[in-house]
């Protein structure tokens, strides 16, 4: 095998495929990148079984042919050879030159064959969407997964597709965070688990440009990213998700409306007195043209007020403020909207259209009162 490479176009096609390289693993071949060579592509290829990754770089074929590379060293050579092309050829016993310029690298690699490669999925159940809205969706949703594997399904997202609907949710236990978009056309129902830490990875490479298309194929065990020669597949999730429709609520006792910046700087400002450790509420009281948020904790209190537009009734709230600026920071109005209920039901932030629905728990905040 011989290629020549631009040193750019191989350490981003690199980079993409290490996001599917298991840190460390008991099949030593899945810590390796395998450089697959036909008579016009060079495929770089990495796989945790889970997640799966493979992408064309662009380059010239001189010699077709295939290796696996140990991706920590490959990686690392790759990232610190100077600006030029690239020469990368391995001899019969896969021994591999790399050189540039002046610089020449050999490092062992070994045989391909015991790699397992992506499974060929026929693509037939598939939607189209921009990768700017797919990135946005993601990042969106993302953040209200599950960060421990005790209840697996709440570690991805649920994709569910009805008519021209693609609807995303996710949730943890103390919120819920759902986006919905249009899409192009009508498709076949689809309900599937998608594993959060492939969305965060597919998140990563994703241009995120409106003029650049994704696509997106699901089958029964599998969902397969595609885009700008990438080919992301992931096992989904197997089990139910949970029924959020009856979390959902329309009715409300009091709404406000109020500045997006402004709350998200004033929640911010009181984390400052909170440590990593400690679970203090952020106090919210709603009053006629008012919210008085209070902060009380071992550091100091801070006490600020906000001008609102409020329906309804005056309230107590408390809140971990962690979760109202996760969900403010991904929201791009310049006002939002807040429905509440009681100081024991959930709040919801959403727009009219319901592009966007995000749930928070309350918490109880009598301790911090006193």
């Amino acid at each position: 095998m011989k290629i020549i490479c631009p040193k750019g176009e191989l350490l981003n096609r690199v980079n993409i495929v290490l996001k599917a390289v298991p840190a460390k693993s008991t099949m030593p071949i899945l810590e390796s990148i395998v450089i697959d060579v036909k008579q016009d592509t060079i495929k770089l290829i990495a796989n945790d079984m889970e997640l799966g990754i493979e992408t064309i770089a662009k380059g010239e074929v001189i010699e077709p042919g295939s290796v696996a590379l140990n991706s920590k060293i490959f990686s690392e050579i790759i990232r610190k050879l100077p600006d030029n092309d690239v020469t990368i050829q391995t001899s019969d016993n896969y021994s591999t030159l790399i050189t540039c310029e002046k610089a020449k690298f050999t490092i062992s690699g070994s045989s391909s064959e015991e790699f397992p490669y992506l499974p060929d999925i026929e693509r037939t159940e598939g939607i189209t969407l921009s990768q700017f809205t797919l990135k946005e969706i993601i990042r969106q949703t993302v953040f209200s997964i599950a960060d421990n594997e005790s209840n697996k399904i709440m570690t991805g997202e649920l994709f569910e597709i009805k008519e021209d609907e693609l609807k995303v949710v996710s949730l943890d236990g103390h919120r819920v965070s759902i986006r919905k978009v249009k899409l192009n056309q009508n498709y076949s129902d689809i309900k599937v688990i998608v594993p959060g830490k492939t969305l965060n990875e597919v998140s990563k490479i994703l241009s995120g440009e409106f003029s650049d298309e994704a696509y997106i194929y699901f089958t029964d065990k599998h969902v397969i990213f595609e885009f700008d020669d990438t080919i992301v597949l992931s096992r989904l999730i197997e089990g139910t998700f949970f029924k959020i429709d009856q979390m959902l609520s329309s009715d409300y006792e009091t709404k406000v409306t109020v500045n997006k910046k402004e709350l998200l700087s004033c929640i911010d400002r009181a984390t400052l007195l909170v440590k990593e450790s400690d679970k203090k509420p952020i106090i919210i009281n709603i009053a006629d043209g008012n919210m008085e948020l209070k902060m009380n904790s071992s550091i100091g209190s801070m006490d600020e007020e906000i001008d609102i537009t409020k329906e309804g009734k005056d309230i107590l709230i408390g809140f971990n403020p962690k979760f109202l600026i996760d969900a403010l920071r991904v929201i791009d109005d310049e006002e939002v909207d807040i429905y509440l209920i009681n100081s024991k039901a959930p709040c919801f932030i959403r727009d009219k259209e319901e592009n966007y629905i995000y749930l928070v728990l309350p918490v109880n905040f009598n301790s911090a009162v006193q």
